[in-house]
Order: structure tokens, then sequence, then C-alpha cells
């Protein structure tokens, strides 16, 4: 069994991905296309447990492997998304379901509460502050998981203080001058970091130009 996981982990993956995404679609449709209630839970337990079962594959081939590849990071990636920012774009991907099957049948699915909400989101002062919380979240994700390759690649906390007060390391090809155990770990980290950089100034350009919400 171990074996067939090693060997297809990418295709299990990317099916798994797959049917996470056609259980949150088909829960929409059988929800308020078909009015099956009942029946829509089975498809977001289905995403719940999709979400689980990769969790506990990302752990099953770091244990069998003892290293950190990059099928194991976009894993990660993907399960720690499910379970922060995608609540949040899960909802708006329900409040959306319900407002275009509402009117392919003729009715009004979308609560008060989701008109309010739904025109909330597109008040500039709600965007600032919604992009400076996820910008924070990032920062503290980023930061974390830094830490956590960085002592995955170091053998002392002195050694991680050297490679703090002398950051002449980055952009750098020699993987040896670097606090990451292995070339895969150091490109994803110096790839985010650059996503991360991007994404913060990005988000709190909000702030300090509010008029971009407007548009």
């Amino acid at each position: 069994m171990m074996d067939v996981l090693l060997k297809h982990q990418l295709e299990i993956f990317v099916v798994m991905e797959l049917l996470s995404v056609l259980s949150l679609l088909s829960f929409g449709v059988v929800r308020y296309f078909f009015s099956k209630y009942r029946m829509s839970v089975f498809f977001l337990l289905l995403f719940i447990i999709l979400i689980v079962f990769e969790a506990i594959m990302a752990w099953l081939i770091y244990q069998e492997t003892e290293e950190i590849s990059n099928l194991l990071i976009i894993i990660t990636i993907f399960v720690l998304y499910a379970c922060t920012f995608g609540i949040s774009d899960f909802k708006k991907l329900d409040r959306w379901m319900r407002k275009h099957i509402g009117k392919w049948r003729g009715i009004e699915l979308l609560t008060v509460k989701d008109i309010e909400i739904m025109s909330k989101q597109k008040d500039p002062k709600h965007i600032a502050r919604k992009y400076r919380w996820s910008s924070t979240v990032h920062l503290i994700i980023f930061v974390a998981v830094q830490i956590a390759f960085w002592v995955y690649g170091m053998n002392s906390v002195q050694e991680m203080f050297d490679y703090v007060k002398d950051l002449s390391w980055i952009g750098t090809e020699n993987i040896a001058e670097t606090p990451y155990a292995n070339e895969t770990i150091y490109h994803i980290s110096m790839l985010w970091g650059l996503v991360f950089i991007v994404d913060f100034i990005w988000s709190w350009s909000y702030t300090v130009f509010p008029s971009k919400g407007k548009g």
C-alpha cells in the first residue's frame, strides 16, 4: 500500500484536489438547485474528509522518506489554505452560488445578512481592513514555516542568529551557505519570500490608497 502511495503520490493528490473542487460545486448544486439539504451535507463532509486525507498522506510520505519534497510542500500549502483563507473563500462561493442559482430558479436564496455582507465587501474601508488582516496572517505563517525550515536545516540556535545577522546568503546558488537543508526547500523559500513581499505590499496598498477599493 505504501509503495503505491509513494509511486503515485502526485496522481493521488491531483485526484483528491479535483474531487475536493467537485464536492464543493456539488454541495451548492444539490443544496440550492435541487433543494436536497441532507444530501448536500454529504458533499461538504466529503470535502473535509479529502482535506484530512491529504494531511495524512503528507505525513505518511514524510515518515517514509524523511524528506521534504516539492509535493509535500504543495500539499501542506493546500491544507493550510483550506483551514485558513479557504473558509472565507468557501463562504463567498456559497453566496455566489445562492445568488446565481436563485436567479435561475426565480427565487431569492440570499438572506438579508448575505446581501449586507456582499455590500460591505465593496466598501473600501472593509477591503483595506480585510487585506491588512490577511497579510498579517500570511506574515505569521511565513515566519513560522521559515523557522521550521531553519530548525530542520541547522543544529543550533546560535547558528540561526548568525544567519539572521548576515543575510548575504540570500540569492546565492551555494546551498551550503544557506540555513536550509536542501536545494528544494531553499528555492521554495526564495520563491515564497518574493510572493510574500509582493502580496504584503499589494495588501497594504489598499490602506495607503483607499480609492483602490472603489474600482
